[in-house]
């Protein structure tokens, strides 16, 4: 693993979200984008080489609905960057975590991602990030 690539936030109403953030990083955000595939609208602020990524749910079936419901808006997962994907996924699986997607799909910001879930990552949504080339 590189780096941490995001820090991923669900958040009720994206508008309200990016006037909160563009405060506090004194910017707009760099990017909106919608993953019709994950059921969110995502929008991108750059704090130096760091990345904050807020999410709204689209669908009251998403994940991102289902997180606000049991746990309120927050942190919802920290993303890695990773040069390969593919072999990423297979050690962690090796090293007895559970992936939740055993395929990469193509998440926000031009990246194939995959999950690792919380429950045995203590507690906490890891995605794995690999820049689409």
């Amino acid at each position: 693993m590189n780096k941490i690539e995001h820090i991923g936030i669900a958040v009720k109403d994206l508008n309200e979200a990016n006037a909160l953030y563009s405060k506090i990083f004194n910017q707009l955000p760099y990017k909106t984008e919608e993953v019709a595939s994950e059921h969110v609208s995502t929008s991108f602020f750059k704090a130096g080489e760091s990345k904050i990524e807020l999410l709204e749910a689209t669908n009251p079936e998403s994940a991102i609905a289902k997180f606000i419901e049991k746990k309120g808006e927050g942190i919802h997962h920290i993303a890695f960057d990773v040069e390969d994907i593919y072999s990423e996924i297979a050690r962690l699986k090796k090293e007895g975590f559970t992936i939740l997607n055993d395929q990469p799909k193509k998440g926000a910001d031009n990246k194939l991602v995959c999950f690792v879930h919380p429950k045995s990552a203590n507690g906490v949504l890891i995605e794995l990030c690999q820049e689409i080339k």
